[in-house]
């Protein structure tokens, strides 16, 4: 019996699958809750080791801190290196993640530090550095926030990003900034009166006063402490 067309039967569309977004993330991300999450909202992430950022999405470069790490990275002035290198890419972001699980202003959780200096740091950093901050409750939200913006840029990502090198006063100046208390002005005075760290290392604390005030008597404290 010869089989009867219907006319009326709907053909069966071939369903073309949607095409995965790629980003390049540093390797260090690998063990990351973030890129595992971003493949299964369909994200693939290739790991590279980028000089800068963390998450680099076209031509948008991300740094991703959480909490504890933006204020250890403030403390010792790594975050300052770090946002003068997003200085490279037009498109730059700071994402802090994890302001749901732990609060960014309470003192005793956040090393001492004062709560409006953290403030007066957010500041500098979309005031002075330009760079706009991303708050994000955890890893899910951090993987949503850069799942969206893999779909909303359409430029390709560049590599040519480079890490900032310091010169030789800069390297001596960032050593003693990672003394508490010690800034920049600070740094520079010590030097300007010692001239190389190990004469810094070796000055009296009566010595240091007369340069820095009370801050010496913590700087030389660290400066002899044991392991």
């Amino acid at each position: 019996m010869k089989e009867i067309f219907n006319i009326f039967h709907k053909r069966e569309q071939k369903r073309i699958p949607e095409k995965r977004q790629k980003i390049i993330a540093d390797y260090r991300e690998k063990n990351c809750l973030v890129t595992s999450e971003l493949f299964l909202l369909g994200i693939d992430v290739e790991f590279k080791n980028l000089k800068v950022g963390d998450y680099l999405i076209k031509d948008a470069i991300i740094e991703r801190k959480t909490v504890d790490d933006f204020i250890s990275s403030m403390i010792n002035k790594r975050l300052i290196r770090q946002l003068q290198e997003l200085q490279q890419y037009e498109n730059r972001l700071l994402l802090i993640e994890g302001i749901e699980e732990k609060e960014l202003y309470t003192e005793e959780k956040n090393f001492g530090v004062n709560a409006n200096a953290i403030r007066g740091f957010l500041l500098s950093i979309s005031l002075k550095y330009k760079v706009p901050i991303i708050f994000s409750k955890d890893y899910k939200d951090s993987a949503k926030f850069i799942a969206i913006l893999s779909k909303k840029i359409e430029k390709e990502p560049s590599l040519n990003a480079k890490k900032k090198v310091m010169n030789k006063k800069e390297q001596l100046q960032f050593i003693l900034e990672g003394f508490p208390g010690i800034g920049p002005k600070s740094a520079k005075k010590i030097l300007e009166n010692f001239k190389t760290i190990k004469n810094v290392a070796n000055a009296s604390e009566e010595e240091l006063e007369k340069i820095i005030g009370k801050k010496a008597r913590i700087m030389k404290e660290i400066v002899e402490r044991i392991y």
